[in-house]
């Protein structure tokens, strides 16, 4: 591999390494709720508080990362990102309060933004060869957070339960979800470092008008032969468009006639990509999995398989998405996610919960469990119905805080199936929408208004986020799981045939061509 290749993979994977911190405080909280909960003794709409703070957070960051992007550098705000995932994931780690806890977690939303710039970074400074790989990165690193943060969480989970002395001597037993959420500080402080290696993004330093600095800085990342050509695309891209530099000229020609195809584009990627559900699913992964009547441990354990098959199909897509190109990948991978969850819904819908004489004896460790006598060989069909007895009967506490045995020794369903489905829906996501989104963002919008574009629809994306994981333990209570996923389901749906009907093939061309294609005339 050449010097200039080598160049842009190392400070490519340096800057994905923020979505590799992103998703370890993605996920972590994950394996804390069920004690969080428990500690602060939180309602269900404080659980969903909880887990969307961050989406929350990333709101208010999005805009100004945009104007941080273009006003001090992509380098630069990436460096106050990481600052703020340090100080979020140490105030988390101690947060002594429900409300504590929501603001460093918010704190950390504010830091979200980093997968947003990392695209657009990566975008910037690629060869048009690698770009899709490169940026293909973020989602691979993503999904190393998340699968070990689902590996710490179980072991974590596991030693809780120990009685060696060191886990006496931290109180693991009662501060376990603390060291959840604050191995993330190690990571962080590692990223921080590693970002003074990279150099400033050349098309930044071209939209400054620096063009020397920039020749400087994509040589690093082309052949000295290629440079002064690749300048003059981005020069020519910039030129003639200085009242667009201002955010309010750049939103007028982001919503301007001549990028209408680019605006449906963006705006349904945005927003399917989190209506298929997957950040509620990966973040309440250990309480939806109880459900399955899997017991604690086993719904911990099978969390780990999230993260693998997450991690293997974001390889695939990697190894695919420059040689079969963006669409094919993201029109099946929508058509497999609406058969993966809609099978989830039918699987619940089969669902039946049971109390027997023998279930009983089994979950005797439960305080006043003899009180469940009254529904003994009662069929319930509704999950809903099902945990509002439970409620009313043993108290909202006791229901809640023992949901995982109680599920274990009551419910019957096809759990293979969910579990298979949940899985196949997991795999879809990481090989289509899930990593090529950020491909297609960072290749379909032109210099001129890239660094308010990106930030723009990632915040569109991380408000239906946010909105998702607030509503998805609120729905699981009030409407059940057969009801939540069909309704993803169908969103998804929607969202497929615009896309099969807009999305052109971007492998191949370069920014300027991929700007040609899609902007009207």
């Amino acid at each position: 591999m050449s010097s200039y290749k080598k160049n842009a993979f190392t400070y490519s994977i340096i800057v994905a390494i923020g979505s590799f911190v992103f998703g370890l405080d993605a996920v972590l909280i994950s394996g804390g709720f069920k004690f969080i909960t428990q500690e602060f003794n939180l309602t269900a709409s404080q659980v969903g508080l909880i887990g969307s703070a961050p989406g929350i957070g990333v709101l208010i960051a999005l805009p100004l990362t945009a104007y941080s992007a273009n006003k001090i550098g992509r380098k630069l705000t990436l460096q106050i990102i990481a600052i703020f995932y340090v100080v979020s994931a140490i105030g988390s780690a101690l947060a002594p309060s429900f409300l504590a806890l929501f603001w460093f977690r918010f704190l950390g939303g504010l830091a979200f933004s980093s997968v947003t710039l990392a695209s657009m970074y990566i975008g910037e400074i690629a060869p048009v060869a690698q770009r899709g790989k490169l940026v293909s990165m973020l989602q691979i690193n993503m999904g190393v957070g998340f699968t070990l943060a689902y590996l710490i969480n179980y072991w974590i989970l596991q030693q809780m339960g120990s009685d060696t002395q060191w886990v006496i001597d931290l109180n693991l037993a009662e501060t376990g979800w603390r060291w959840m959420l604050g191995i993330e500080i190690i990571p962080a402080v590692i990223w921080l470092l590693l970002l003074a290696i990279i150099p400033k993004s050349p098309a930044w330093l071209i939209y400054k008008g620096r063009i020397d600095e920039a020749k400087k800085s994509l040589s690093k990342v082309y052949p000295e032969n290629e440079v002064d050509g690749q300048i003059q695309q981005m020069v020519d891209s910039v030129d003639g468009t200085e009242g667009s530099r201002s955010t309010m000229g750049q939103l007028k020609e982001i919503f301007g006639s001549k990028m209408r195809i680019v605006l449906i584009l963006a705006m349904t990627l945005a927003i399917v990509q989190q209506f298929t559900g997957m950040n509620a699913v990966m973040i309440y992964a250990p309480t939806m999995f109880e459900q399955l009547g899997l017991g604690t441990d086993a719904a911990f354990s099978s969390t780990i398989w999230i993260g693998v098959i997450g991690l293997i199909s974001t390889l695939v897509s990697l190894t695919l998405i420059d040689k079969f190109g963006r669409r094919p990948l993201v029109i099946g991978g929508l058509v497999l996610i609406i058969i993966s969850i809609s099978t989830v819904s039918y699987g619940f819908k089969q669902a039946t919960y049971t109390v027997t004489p023998e279930a009983i004896v089994k979950m005797n460790n439960i305080s006043e469990i003899e009180k469940l006598n009254a529904i003994v060989g009662k069929e319930f069909n509704s999950d809903i119905e099902f945990k509002n007895s439970l409620s009313d009967i043993l108290g909202v506490e006791s229901a809640r805080d023992n949901s995982g045995l109680i599920f274990k020794e009551t419910a019957h369903m096809n759990s293979i199936l969910i579990l298979l489905s949940i899985l196949t829906f997991i795999a879809a996501f990481n090989f289509s929408i899930g990593p090529i989104m950020w491909v297609l963002l960072s290749e379909i919008f032109p210099i001129s208004n890239r660094g308010v574009a990106i930030p723009l629809f990632a915040l569109i994306s991380s408000t239906v986020s946010a909105l998702v994981q607030f509503l998805f333990p609120l729905e699981m209570e009030m409407f059940g799981a057969t009801t939540t996923f069909i309704i993803y389901a169908g969103i998804v749906l929607v969202g497929l045939i615009i896309l099969y009907k807009y999305l052109l093939e971007t492998k191949g061309l370069s920014l300027e061509e991929i700007q040609t294609k899609l902007q009207r005339k």
